[in-house]
């Protein structure tokens, strides 16, 4: 397939990891557990079956993580592509709810509404509640997917309409501890 002209256009044009909720002085904390996914290892590529898609399933990589810190009441997950050429992160999950009782989200469990009880979806790439699957532009080079997870000492509570904002907002000076695995994504 012929190369993209607008992906090779916009080639050297990147949020970066620096515009991350990973990278927001508010939300620092010590990296005291791990996630991980038995679909790719940290820094791999992410597997085709879990690419996005503009219409059909978006299927989420099942996650998996230690145990976070005892104090933990509610568990949050942020997805997000910093190699999109935009002047943020483009969000491909904002997921609230995480029972600190759990161990990980089985693959799929990130749909919305979620199988999972308790789950609840802010909206992400394409306008989509739930998972949003890595969907560079072609020709563009390859891109990170940053799963962020943080711990949090209270619930947060938000209406049905939160933001990524919103989130960051609840979550400021409520993160305990956070685990983070990269995956990546290249459409040649």
């Amino acid at each position: 397939m012929p190369a993209n002209p607008l992906g090779l256009l916009l080639r050297n044009r990147r949020a970066g990891h620096h515009t991350l909720a990973w990278a927001n002085p508010e939300l620092q904390a010590p990296e005291t557990f791990t996630l991980s996914s038995p679909a790719f290892e940290h820094g791999a590529p992410i597997p085709e079956r879990h690419r996005g898609r503009v219409r059909g399933p978006n299927i989420s990589p099942e996650l998996n993580w230690t145990t976070p810190p005892a104090e933990t009441r509610e568990l949050v997950l942020i997805v997000q592509d910093p190699d999109a050429p935009l002047g943020k992160p483009a969000t491909h999950a904002l997921t609230l709810g995480i029972d600190p009782a759990l161990h990980g989200i089985p693959e799929n469990g990130l749909t919305d509404p979620s199988p999972l009880r308790g789950l609840r979806h802010g909206k992400g790439g394409l306008g989509r509640r739930g998972y949003s699957g890595p969907l560079p532009i072609r020709s563009h080079g390859p891109h990170s997917y940053v799963f962020q997870l943080f711990a949090l000492d209270r619930r947060v509570d938000l209406p049905e309409t939160f933001t990524l904002d919103d989130t960051i907002d609840a979550m400021t000076g409520h993160v305990i501890a956070r685990a983070r695995l990269d995956g990546s994504y290249e459409i040649r």
